[in-house]
């Protein structure tokens, strides 16, 4: 790995932690020593970051770090967590792009999930371009309120950058999903553009009904991208965040847990967060978030199947429409559910990590029924 500790300023810590606490466990970036990098993990990283962010305040702080350190790790927690530190405002933001992106590409590379906080979520692109030499298509989910669409004309914003994605040269995206969309932030033609990528939208009301429904989501996520401001604002007690409706609190933490889960998710980002050391409620949130993402990491699978599919169960379903089947795969380790969606035959093909597409059992029953999966038409098109 190249070096990366050029692009982290220290944690200055001033208080003691107990003895069984995370502050005890997590390999620290101290003004005396950067982490040595070998055991695969998460790495937490902070940045301040904001001068895109029409909400900017000099007061946006790492205060979720002392309350994160406060817990514990959860009883099967092997892996290694890394606090690489802060890594500050650039002398201009293409500068701090350069560095989140650079230090994410080497993390990703020795397979370490960079899990970062702070910043408006504009940044998602410095996650995106860290995949630019990866040689892989991606797929990118976002957790907001609504679709940070807008130009390329001007430059992005905390709520207007998915648009410098989606135009970006190479584009090495295969696939975008929201989770948490209400439809009065959506303009009719916003959403006509997305159904015509085939691009997916998972809206707030139905995670209210059913959380579940995330989990196949995430577990088909390469990059996900969470906007605190999803959360409604009665959640967080902090006078910056105003939405009357949202993510409750618990709901968000079962949508990390979803994504630490995931063997396919490589990086993360938790964006727009207004903390001070006074916004206790919202500092709490973060570092329980952060819990639960490792929560989940430590109870990954490894069961994607690519390769030798012989720990999985093969069900085929024969549907007239397509005068075809659809064969789904249910895995002998975690009972989760893939369905396979054809594409030409070519061995080592770039689409070819994008056939299997994860999904939940109710799909498997909508096929028995006769229908053809939504999932696997869309998925079917952009094969195409």
């Amino acid at each position: 790995m190249k070096d990366i500790s050029i692009y982290f300023q220290a944690i200055e810590i001033d208080q003691d932690f107990d003895k069984e606490s995370l502050g005890q466990e997590i390999n620290l970036h101290t003004p005396d020593n950067f982490p040595d990098i070998k055991e695969k993990g998460v790495a937490l990283i902070f940045t301040p970051e904001n001068r895109r962010n029409n909400k900017y305040t000099t007061e946006n702080e790492d205060s979720f770090r002392k309350d994160f350190y406060q817990m514990y790790k959860g009883s099967n927690w092997n892996h290694s967590i890394y606090d690489l530190g802060t890594i500050n405002p650039g002398e201009k933001i293409e500068d701090t792009v350069y560095a989140i992106s650079a230090v994410c590409q080497e993390l990703i590379k020795s397979d370490i999930v960079p899990l970062v906080v702070g910043g408006s979520q504009d940044l998602t692109i410095a996650l995106y371009k860290a995949y630019e030499n990866l040689e892989q298509l991606i797929n990118l989910t976002t957790v907001d309120h609504k679709l940070d669409l807008g130009t390329t004309e001007n430059e992005p914003r905390e709520d207007q950058w998915l648009s410098h994605i989606l135009l970006h040269k190479p584009c090495f995206l295969f696939n975008y999903t929201n989770i948490g969309a209400q439809s009065h932030y959506i303009s009719p033609s916003t959403l006509d553009l997305f159904n015509d990528l085939y691009f997916d939208i998972c809206r707030l009301g139905n995670i209210n009904q059913d959380s579940k429904l995330a989990e196949p989501i995430m577990r088909n996520t390469d990059i996900l991208s969470f906007d605190l401001e999803s959360i409604r604002s009665s959640e967080l007690s902090n006078g910056k965040y105003t939405s009357p409706n949202g993510l409750f609190a618990n709901e968000a933490c079962q949508l990390m847990r979803y994504a630490g889960i995931s063997d396919k998710l490589t990086s993360i980002g938790i964006f727009n967060c207004y903390t001070n050391q006074n916004e206790k409620t919202t500092n709490e949130l973060i570092a329980q978030m952060i819990w639960y993402f490792n929560e989940g990491y430590a109870s990954r699978k490894g069961d994607f199947p690519i390769g030798s599919k012989r720990n999985y169960k093969k069900y085929r379903v024969t549907l007239e429409e397509l005068k075809d089947e659809i064969v789904f795969s249910k895995s002998d380790k975690s009972g989760r559910w893939w369905m396979e969606v054809p594409y030409p035959g070519i061995k080592g093909h770039r689409f070819e990590r994008h056939q299997l597409v994860p999904c939940s059992y109710e799909v498997y029953q909508e096929a028995m029924k006769g229908e053809v999966p939504d999932l696997w038409w869309k998925t079917y098109q952009k094969l195409a």
